[in-house]
């Protein structure tokens, strides 16, 4: 299990990073067996989106902290860095590149893009 990190330096670029959550045995749902569950975050909204296929954006940093789960269609995002990552369904991407040049995202599906998004800020 795995998600795509993007993050801003201190100089304002950004890049990509591979993260394995880490989980810890946990009862969660008493009296269930205990499961393997990451650390809980705080979030503050909850959001579907869609984008057009063929939409293309400018680049920009993320508007907030956030983390979107794919649930259709197919994305590239180009950090500053150049490096290019394709989220498609099941990928999860975690944006916190809310400062500096930020990425390009474009729809390379032939169908619209849908996804889950849960915001932190």
């Amino acid at each position: 299990m795995h998600y795509h990190l993007l993050y801003a330096d201190a100089d304002g670029n950004s890049h990509w990073r591979e993260v394995t959550p880490e989980l810890k045995e946990t009862s969660f749902a008493p009296p269930a067996q205990d499961i393997h569950i990451s650390p809980p975050e705080q979030a503050k909204a909850f959001v579907f989106l869609r984008l057009p296929a063929g939409w293309n954006e400018p680049v920009h940093p993320t508007p907030k902290r956030q983390t979107l789960v794919c649930l259709a269609g197919a994305v590239e995002v180009t950090a500053s860095d150049g490096e290019i990552r394709r989220i498609g369904k099941g990928d999860v991407w975690r944006m916190e590149d809310t400062s500096g040049s930020g990425h390009h995202t474009r729809v390379v599906s032939e169908t619209d893009f849908e996804a889950a998004v849960v915001q932190f800020d």
